[in-house]
């Protein structure tokens, strides 16, 4: 129950962050290009990457702690850092082909899906 907790708080917090992140970034350099997504997973990456090496070298934090900040922070703030890391998890034990099937058809199935979530409605509106 504690554990689920902390994700569900970590969430919030990493939610709320990139909304404010985005906010700030979008009326400082404008809406032309998304900056603040594009900083914010980039950055999720190095705090995931730099997060999971301390855990595994420094630092015995609880399941809890562990929780919090990366599948809750890190998740609410940008799910790319999960993608990404389960990406480098995957090659790094030698799933090479894995992990380039897992990269390609992610991003290919998400962004047609994406297609397809967003189209879907106008079938419904066409047969009215």
């Amino acid at each position: 129950m504690l554990l689920s907790l902390a994700i569900f708080l970590g969430g919030g917090v990493g939610a709320s962050l990139r909304h404010l992140i985005t906010i700030i970034l979008s009326k400082a350099l404008g809406h032309h290009f998304p900056f603040g997504i594009f900083i914010i997973n980039i950055l999720g990456c190095f705090l995931m990457g730099l997060f999971v090496s301390l855990f595994g070298l420094f630092w015995s934090a609880s399941q809890e702690v562990r929780a919090f900040l990366t599948v809750g922070l890190l998740g609410g703030f940008t799910t790319f850092s999960s993608f990404s890391i389960d990406c480098v998890v995957l090659y790094q034990r030698g799933d090479w082909l894995l992990a380039v099937g897992y990269l390609v058809g992610s991003v290919v199935l998400s962004l047609a899906f994406i297609v397809i979530g967003m189209n879907l409605p106008r079938l419904f509106i066409n047969l009215s």
